[in-house]
């Protein structure tokens, strides 16, 4: 069974940086996608960034030019760098994969929290 573990979580003053960690294990032959996603208190879960085995990434509009995502294929490890942290940006981050073509799988969230 796949599983993803999330770290890096936590509380940082707005305008602050935090970085995100995913690893997965288990019996993993491939990893497609990989990417960040958010959910604030009272909304809907939201993508915030991809990226491909390739290294093709993807954001949201909301977190272009603040976060970067990146991944380390030999260590199975998504990371998402966030800079200039806004009290918006309060939320549970959950990690994503797509794996051995038709399988995906959710991290059980990191809380991120940013004070004002």
């Amino acid at each position: 069974q796949v599983q993803l573990v999330e770290s890096g979580g936590g509380l940082v003053q707005a305008g602050g940086s935090l970085r995100l960690s995913c690893a997965a294990s288990g019996i993993i032959f491939s990893i497609n996608a990989m990417g960040w996603y958010r959910q604030a208190p009272g909304k809907q879960r939201e993508l915030v960034a991809t990226i491909t085995s390739g290294g093709s990434t993807n954001y949201a509009d909301s977190v272009k030019g603040r976060f970067t995502i990146s991944r380390d294929n030999a260590k199975n490890t998504v990371y998402l760098q966030m800079g200039s942290l806004e009290s918006e940006d309060t939320a549970v981050y959950y990690c994503h994969a797509n794996y051995n073509r038709f399988a995906e799988v959710w991290g059980q969230g990191t809380l991120v929290t940013v004070s004002s």
